[in-house]
């Protein structure tokens, strides 16, 4: 578990998964937040790839592909045949990390869309917001049903991870929706040192910063008698905060998505 120095803000918990939850406490440590980081999903890749080259194959026909987060992006990439040319079709992504992500891996701009970095929310709700008029306005002038990728997450059963709210608006639309799995989020095996201080942090005054409900989940399987009537969470969305009253955290606190404005909400807390 990686920490940061003390300051007079809040100290946070930084729960993502191992790769970004460095990246994001690094962040916040430079906006003034004390930060920790206690990994509680991990990503892995997909035992057989086999899909996602079928995928990678059929990529020219779609209109869009949609990833739901970086590692999709990261994973998705990283599948791509050996001199498949980079698709000439939108990517679609909920929010900046993905942005980034797409970048990185040599999409072109121009051909991203996702919410603005000064959204209120990063989800799927905003980025529909963005696609929408183009989805309708390509539909009515087509002749055919076109089709959009979906690339996610599947659980370590298999189930798919995350919602399928944009997928219903797009088949409401008059779109095929495709789906497929790039990588594995999964429940880490927490060390000693680590379920010691997930104890702690439920009486020291710590907040616990989830971007998904899951996190929260795999932390209450790893240490199934947490004392959560004394604990103070952080959700970046109204539905995380939702879920994580219902499971009886003794406060619950929502913080904007985007960095900056997190950092600013986090540092006022009371």
């Amino acid at each position: 578990m990686a920490q940061a120095s003390h300051t007079a803000s809040p100290r946070v918990i930084v729960t993502r998964p191992e790769r970004e939850a460095q990246t994001w406490a690094d962040a916040l440590q430079a906006q003034g937040v004390t930060c920790e980081t206690l990994p509680l999903i991990e990503i892995a890749a997909l035992p057989e790839p086999s899909a996602l080259v079928q995928a990678w194959q059929a990529m020219p026909q779609h209109l869009a592909v949609m990833f739901v987060s970086a590692n999709a992006v990261r994973f998705f990439m990283a599948a791509r045949p050996a001199g498949q040319a980079m698709p000439r079709c939108r990517a679609w992504s909920t929010g900046p990390g993905t942005r980034a992500a797409l970048r990185s891996a040599g999409w072109p701009d121009d051909w991203i869309d996702s919410p603005d970095e000064s959204a209120a929310n990063f989800d799927s709700e905003a980025l529909w917001a963005v696609v929408a008029q183009r989805v309708r306005a390509i539909v009515q002038a087509s002749r055919s049903k076109p089709s959009v990728l979906i690339v996610r997450g599947a659980d370590a059963q298999g189930q798919l991870a995350g919602r399928d709210w944009l997928a219903q608006q797009l088949e409401n639309a008059g779109l095929q929706v495709l789906q497929t799995v790039a990588y594995v989020r999964q429940a880490p095996d927490l060390t000693p040192a680590q379920q010691a201080r997930a104890r702690q942090a439920m009486s020291d005054g710590s907040w616990w910063l989830f971007s998904s409900s899951e996190a929260a989940q795999h932390l209450l399987q790893a240490c199934p008698d947490l004392p959560l009537g004394r604990a103070r969470a952080l959700a970046t969305h109204p539905r995380i905060a939702e879920r994580l009253k219902k499971s009886g955290w003794g406060r619950v606190d929502e913080v904007p998505a985007g960095l900056p404005a997190q950092a600013l909400s986090i540092k006022s807390l009371k």
